[in-house]
């Protein structure tokens, strides 16, 4: 199994690396490729040096598989040409999305929509990813009318340029900003640029991202995301209301069997998801799951996921593990 990675040098691509050696993913043959500034580097995986390559260079190796996090751009210019090459992309970018020929997918809820001919997988959002994972099975049951969700997200959601300006600002250092204010010791109620109805780009992911994910254009959401002085992943506050009542343990119950959440929700021992506690892991983690009491029919939860992990990288390996498992490549 021939597999490149592409932006293998940056911070989502060191990961993705990380996390196919850790699931002992079959790679014969490693391909790191990155922009042309880092070509001829070496990189280490599984005990053996590769040199990074173009993407030029990828296209004529021709990997099975090709898994994408250099940002929205270069996957529109580059997906198209590994496809048309014969490799599978699964793409981490917000490039091919919300485009209606594409494929958005948690392997969890609706890998089995895969065939051979999707060329071109599009992975989800990362504060989508953890919010609809925990929101599948419940979906599934009592049919979701409405959700509120507020975002409290990592600083490496931005990069390694954000790290870099924490870092700095914790050592009183001025240097370059990857955000128009300080982080540390703030809440930017701002992640990513804003569209024209004054929500930000990631704030609409989370309505359109869940609505195809989840195959239901009638759930409304409306979301609020807001970046935080932290390093460890995504936390969430959701509102749900749902169409039909439910029992809160049954709801326990039900995301206790859901594969990839871990419930951790005991009020008596102030047990509940933390960032300092995800980092590093692959599950999402639900708490504070508690009845809204101020309508019928809705519920409140506390979402938290590693937004590089789950939220981003081992999602991506997720699915090519299913494409493998399937022989759809």
């Amino acid at each position: 199994m021939r597999v490149a990675v592409v932006g293998a040098t940056g911070m989502v691509g060191e990961i993705m690396l990380k996390v196919l050696a850790e699931r002992k993913f079959p790679v014969t043959e490693l391909i790191p490729v990155a922009s042309e500034r880092s070509v001829g580097k070496e990189i280490e995986f599984n005990g053996k040096k590769y040199t990074v390559v173009s993407l030029e260079t990828a296209v004529a190796m021709q990997p099975q598989i090709a898994l994408f996090s250099a940002g929205g751009d270069t996957s529109l210019e580059w997906a198209p040409k590994f496809a048309a090459a014969g490799t599978t992309v699964i793409d981490n970018s917000s490039a091919w999305r919300m485009d209606a020929s594409k494929k958005l997918v948690v392997p969890e809820i609706n890998a089995a929509t895969l065939t051979k001919e999707d060329k071109i997988i599009a992975n989800p959002n990362c504060s989508t990813i953890q919010m609809v994972l925990a929101l599948a099975p419940l979906h599934k049951k009592y049919t979701i009318k409405r959700i509120v969700v507020s975002t409290y997200q990592s600083i490496t959601g931005t990069g390694v340029k954000a790290v870099k300006q924490l870092e700095n600002e914790y050592a009183s250092i001025k240097g370059e900003m990857a955000y128009p204010y300080p982080i540390h010791r703030n809440a930017i109620p701002q992640c990513d640029s804003f569209e024209a109805n004054d929500y930000t780009k990631e704030e609409m992911k989370l309505v359109r991202e869940t609505q195809k994910i989840l195959d239901d254009k009638t759930i409304a959401v409306t979301a609020t995301a807001i970046r935080i002085p932290v390093v460890g992943g995504h936390s969430e506050a959701v509102n749900v209301e749902f169409k039909n009542d439910f029992e809160v343990t049954d709801i326990r119950k039900i995301l206790h069997d859901t594969p990839g959440v871990v419930v951790q929700d005991n009020p008596d021992t102030k047990t509940y998801p933390m960032p300092i506690y995800a980092e590093g892991k692959d599950d999402v983690f639900v708490g504070r799951i508690r009845r809204d009491e101020s309508q019928p029919n809705t519920l409140n939860m506390w979402i938290v996921a590693d937004n590089l992990r789950k939220g981003a990288a081992t999602n991506t390996i997720q699915i090519a593990e299913y494409l493998v498992a399937h022989q759809l490549v």
